[in-house]
């Protein structure tokens, strides 16, 4: 069984999390870097020959937190989530591409092992990286239903990653965040995981699936939570309840409203998905 061990440790500006295995170093994550990257003269971020990984763009004020780049195609995808004339199929379909795109973003928050390999090309190297293995070291949380969206996308990509499921509803009376079923693989404390939901309003599911997530052994520092639309008050509240959990988003929204949906929002995620709307 793998043991993962991350220390915070200070370089200059940024911070960066190591990661020990049984006892050596062996790769470091930049974490509190600028979401900027300064290259020198003779790095080439187009290039093969790049040195310095790209990490996702840091939400501002926020040292854990990033959001997904925002580019022609994402705010395409976005837009037929968010339309109320989308159809169904429409809506899974920009789901699942969204969802990969923001899975693959994810990957450059792990740690990095640094590895050169002889390519085919006669005495021709080439100076890359390794990821831990999906299979063996990460795992999926999803805090059904709507995150099943998600990470039945993820399991698609890596079939042997498992998937752990947890059930949380709002009590009736107390409008607060009950939980009633988890489910969870037996050495979850000994990986990374991945709690998927696609929306982060108030924070309240999300705080109680961390706290169910700790509760078996799985430390902060090893959670990253994953979501396709955030608002700033559910941020907030994951950043003063569990502030060493990391977050990476697809965008952003402005506020709640009175009712507590996310403005501009895009509806019930999971009716829409699911076709129960």
């Amino acid at each position: 069984m793998r043991a993962w061990a991350l220390r915070a440790c200070s370089n200059g500006r940024a911070s960066r999390l190591v990661l020990a295995l049984g006892g050596g170093t062996v790769a470091a994550l930049a974490t509190g870097a600028s979401a900027s990257v300064a290259f020198s003269e003779g790095d080439r971020p187009w290039h093969s020959t790049m040195t310095k990984p790209v990490l996702p763009a840091l939400i501002p004020g926020r040292s854990n937190m990033h959001v997904l780049r925002r580019t022609p195609y994402t705010v395409s995808l976005y837009t037929c989530l968010r339309s109320k004339d989308s159809k169904q199929a429409d809506f899974v379909a920009a789901t699942r591409t969204l969802t990969n795109l923001i899975f693959n973003e994810a990957m450059s928050l792990l740690p990095m092992f640094p590895r050169s390999v002889r390519t085919p090309v006669p005495g021709a190297t080439y100076d890359g990286l390794s990821l831990p293995d999906p299979s063996t070291d990460l795992c999926v949380v999803s805090i059904l239903r709507a995150a099943d969206s998600m990470a039945d996308c993820i399991s698609n990509q890596y079939p042997g990653i498992p998937i752990g499921k947890i059930l949380i509803q709002r009590d009736e009376v107390t409008a607060l965040p009950k939980l009633f079923f988890s489910k969870l693989p037996k050495d979850i404390k000994s990986r990374l995981v991945l709690l998927v939901d696609p929306m982060l309003a108030s924070g309240g599911s999300a705080n109680q699936a961390i706290k169910v997530l700790k509760e078996g052994g799985v430390m902060e520092e090893h959670i990253i939570m994953l979501c396709i639309v955030a608002a700033p008050e559910g941020l907030q509240a994951l950043a003063n309840a569990h502030p060493k959990v990391r977050v990476l988003c697809g965008e952003v929204d402005q506020l709640l409203n009175a009712q507590a949906y996310i403005v501009p929002g895009l509806g019930d995620f999971g009716d829409r998905f699911f076709g129960t709307d």
